[in-house]
């Protein structure tokens, strides 16, 4: 089992965010990512950077670590621009990007801002047009497509990534997890289908399994109830996962039987470097 560390790219100053990635790389986490939006989901008047701009800061800033987004949004960018995007900083990275992607969480900041339609099944058709262009245009191949959303005449674009991007797809539904078994190396499940993980497994075709999971890290026993207490106020009950290390080990060894392969780490308190380093001594490396 590999984990990344998820870090909302929001409220935070980018000397933060920087120290947060080198830890995580120090720590031995495989990834960092961040988030996509147009507002901060339930803190819509936070300070947030983009996340194009923000994964290449990082990835200019780090060695190791792979880089990416959980996900992008595709109603943000033309297919044209996030195939360019991701080359670009697949290049710069030395092939650590990997395209996290999806047709939006949020419908509300789509109305908002005007970028695309809230429909969920249009913003499905949408990503699957935009996944037939990306993967075309990064095969060198020439594009003739004539689609519902999207029209592209014999396009091409140079140069071809390093070597393959990864795609990561979350979801369930129908629709959506015929595009993971078509174009995903990553099916990241969501926490609330895990009891039926073995059921939908099929639907995934070749896609590895990765599972984003908030985590409120006890140091010691005395730091329980406030820990609890801060993981509860933050994302809820039925969100983060308490424990000691032994404890989450334990838990993650369990995933890892099941069969998910990666885990997407949402730490209840932002990520503190304290954390961060315990975390990879403390639990990675025993799962190593």
């Amino acid at each position: 089992m590999e984990f990344y560390l998820f870090v909302p790219q929001m409220r935070l100053r980018w000397e933060e965010l920087v120290h947060k990635a080198q830890a995580a790389e120090a720590a031995g986490f495989a990834g960092f990512t961040g988030m996509d939006h147009l507002m901060p989901p339930l803190a819509i008047d936070q300070p947030m950077y983009e996340a194009t701009v923000t994964t290449t800061w990082i990835a200019a800033h780090t060695n190791q670590l792979r880089v990416g987004s959980l996900v992008l949004c595709d109603s943000f960018r033309h297919p044209a621009v996030l195939a360019r995007e991701a080359v670009s900083i697949d290049h710069a990275s030395g092939g650590r990007f990997d395209l996290g992607i999806g047709w939006g969480s949020v419908a509300d900041e789509l109305s908002t801002f005007g970028v695309g339609p809230t429909e969920p099944s249009i913003r499905v058709a949408r990503l699957k047009e935009t996944l037939q262009i990306v993967t075309a245009l990064w095969a060198g191949e020439t594009v003739d497509h004539e689609g519902q959303h999207f029209v592209l005449k014999n396009a091409s674009q140079a140069p071809r990534p390093l070597g393959r991007i990864p795609i990561v797809i979350g979801g369930a539904g129908r629709k959506t997890m015929k595009l993971v078994s078509e174009y995903a190396d990553w099916w990241n499940v969501h926490v609330g289908i895990l009891d039926r993980l073995e059921e939908m497994r099929p639907f995934a075709g070749s896609a590895r399994v990765s599972l984003q999971v908030q985590v409120a890290f006890v140091h010691s026993e005395g730091d329980r109830a406030n820990v609890s207490e801060t993981a509860l106020r933050r994302f809820g009950r039925l969100g983060p996962v308490v424990g000691t290390a032994p404890e989450l080990v334990d838990y993650f060894g369990q995933l890892a039987e099941s069969g998910v392969e990666r885990i997407y780490a949402w730490f209840c308190d932002f990520a503190q470097l304290q954390t961060i380093e315990a975390f990879g001594q403390e639990v990675i490396a025993p799962l190593s």
